[in-house]
């Protein structure tokens, strides 16, 4: 949905990574082309900035998608370590590479290294109990868990911070942080205890949208501000990380119980539990950054509780 009005534009979030902070000169002056060639132009400008935007976000997350799909496709059956051995090795080479590059901020790297720690604790249990299982073997592990699989949930942290900024999030009627941090607690340890007590995700989803029924995320493609529920935005993620677990179980990354004999894809029932993951990650994000509201000619609903 579009603002029937247009803020001030702040810094380009170009200018948070250096590397591509030298290209924002020559941007604004294809904007201002596209602007003079007329509103269709436009649109697909603003269209394909969209898109530019939504993969840089998604620059550790693309690097391990494709380091995996890579792995199963070319990976040699006699080389000197585990495909699972390697894919730790590269995670560790991407981070390293991103850092020196300064294509990923220091801080970014911090929430990837806190997402790594949450994720890998859940796989720990969740293997020992069968919910999925590694079928390869490697020797950099953690019971039945390959070190690398924090990253696939660091993936998602990183995801979140850079969009955050890339964006230019501003929200309104945005729930207090110390709410957010009881509900993802609850969240996580659901995570667990649904093996052994009563299943609260559908009460834990209804505790969401109550918290969130009034928020609305206010993101900035290029000049002016576009809106939407964030319970949308929160929903169209878990459906994209939907696809991605489809396509880490394809490359036999993990192996769900009914994928045992043969792939299936995987229940779309799943994005329940990746729609509840987010928004633990997200509270983890939010408390780095922090929720700021809308201002300006726009802001006619009350500022964000923090």
């Amino acid at each position: 949905m579009t603002s029937p009005a247009a803020l001030r534009s702040p810094p380009s979030a170009a200018l948070n990574w250096p590397p591509i902070a030298r290209f924002v000169d020559r941007e604004a002056r294809l904007a201002a082309w596209a602007e003079r060639k007329g509103p269709l132009t436009l649109g697909l400008y603003e269209f394909i900035r969209f898109g530019v935007k939504q993969g840089w976000a998604c620059l550790f997350g693309g690097a391990m998608l494709a380091l995996i799909i890579g792995s199963r496709l070319w990976y040699p059956h006699q080389a000197p370590i585990a495909r699972y051995d390697a894919l730790v090795v590269g995670a560790v080479a991407i981070q390293i590479l991103l850092l020196s590059t300064r294509l990923e901020r220091w801080d970014e790297a911090m929430a990837i290294l806190v997402f790594h720690v949450v994720g890998t604790m859940m796989e720990v249990f969740k293997t020992a109990i069968g919910s999925w299982t590694y079928p390869e073997a490697s020797v950099m592990r953690i019971g039945g868990v390959p070190l690398f699989t924090g990253c696939m949930y660091a993936a998602i942290g990183s995801y979140l911070a850079r969009v955050w900024r890339l964006f230019d999030f501003r929200f309104t009627r945005h729930p207090p942080l110390i709410f957010l941090a009881a509900l993802s607690a609850c969240i996580y340890v659901n995570f667990f205890s649904h093996h052994f007590l009563p299943d609260l995700r559908l009460v834990l989803i209804l505790a969401t949208g109550l918290l969130f029924g009034r928020t609305t995320v206010y993101f900035r493609v290029w000049k002016r501000y576009r809106h939407m529920p964030l319970l949308l935005g929160f929903m169209l993620v878990a459906l994209f990380i939907w696809f991605a677990e489809n396509i880490g179980t394809g490359m036999n990354v993990w192996r769900y119980p009914s994928q045992r004999r043969h792939w299936s894809m995987v229940p779309i029932s799943k994005i329940e539990a990746w729609f509840l993951l987010m928004i633990v990650s997200y509270t983890l994000v939010a408390f780095v950054i922090r929720p700021q509201p809308l201002r300006g000619p726009l802001a006619l609903e009350p500022d964000v509780a923090v």
